[in-house]
């Protein structure tokens, strides 16, 4: 038998050479997954398998194609939540975290109440809000069927846990852009925050895990990336309670041009993510001449 250590290093060359970002994690990733054991090591000198190493290589042969890492195991991690993941919903980025953290600590601090995800995915900010933040209702929006199963199987994995912080995760598959499906809502909710689609028609993603991979419906956004973004922003105005919070993901080149689409609304600032690029903008709920 082989051990995990020289398993790892045998993985970690494969996918170098296929120019995988952070090779020896994915390795690393994938043969604990393969063991469902998520406290091995890159330096374990534990046996495996012929079964488990013959999964094992085969994995790596198939992320060396760069299919998704989070394709691989079914998950993806996103704040203190482990998202069921695969072909037809978004992975969720760690920038994205950022956007949750404003809305988590709106909604605390105003004690609980209505929240919104449009373009909801796989249910990340929705679900990060429900489950850190008591007495919540989070409503989310997506429209792809497929990121929709997703959605669906991820509340209901944490059906437990936002039951006892007496909160909950309402899905709806529509169009996010739609004013009609949560009308019954609007000039009641506290936050709204997107992750809308905002990659321009014509820009093609240099990675293939996200050119290959995501679903074109989450990535793009028309000529100018902003077809998705001005109705969801013209959604939030009528969602919100008077200066109710509004949070959106853009490009790191679109920042000026999201602040210029929330002409109108309070205060609208842009916020840099952890590599100090522009990610994110808030604005609260005002007039909304410019639409």
């Amino acid at each position: 038998m082989t051990s995990a250590r020289d398993l790892i290093v045998a993985g970690t060359t494969v996918l170098e050479a296929a120019e995988v970002t952070s090779a020896q994690k994915n390795a690393l990733d994938l043969l604990a997954h393969v063991l469902n054991d998520e406290s091995l090591s890159a330096l374990s000198e534990r046996e495996i398998s012929q079964d488990d190493e013959a999964a094992f290589v085969a994995l790596i042969a198939q992320r060396a194609t760069r299919i998704p890492l989070q394709h691989l195991t079914g998950k993806a991690y996103f704040r203190h939540l482990e998202l069921l993941v695969g072909p037809g919903v978004f992975i969720p980025r760690p920038e994205t975290e950022l956007l949750a953290q404003v809305a988590i600590d709106e909604m605390k601090g105003i004690g609980g109440g209505i929240a919104v995800e449009l373009c909801a995915g796989s249910g990340a900010i929705a679900l990060s809000i429900a489950t850190e933040v008591p007495n919540v209702i989070v409503h989310a929006v997506e429209k792809s069927p497929e990121a929709f199963e997703w959605l669906n199987k991820n509340v209901a994995q944490y059906a437990e846990q936002l039951s006892k912080n007496g909160s909950a995760v309402i899905a709806y598959l529509g169009d996010a852009t739609d004013a009609t499906i949560l009308e019954s809502l609007n000039g009641s909710v506290a936050v709204v925050a997107t992750n809308p689609p905002y990659i321009p028609d014509a820009m093609i993603p240099r990675e293939p895990e996200v050119r290959d991979h995501d679903p074109h419906m989450a990535l793009f956004g028309g000529s100018d990336g902003f077809d998705v973004a001005r109705g969801v922003i013209a959604v939030a105005h009528e969602l919100l309670i008077p200066s109710g919070l509004f949070g959106m993901e853009h490009a790191d080149v679109q920042g000026e041009s999201v602040l210029e689409l929330l002409e109108g609304w309070i205060d609208p600032v842009d916020y840099k993510d952890y590599n100090q690029l522009p990610r994110y903008v808030t604005a609260r709920s005002g007039r909304l001449d410019s639409l």
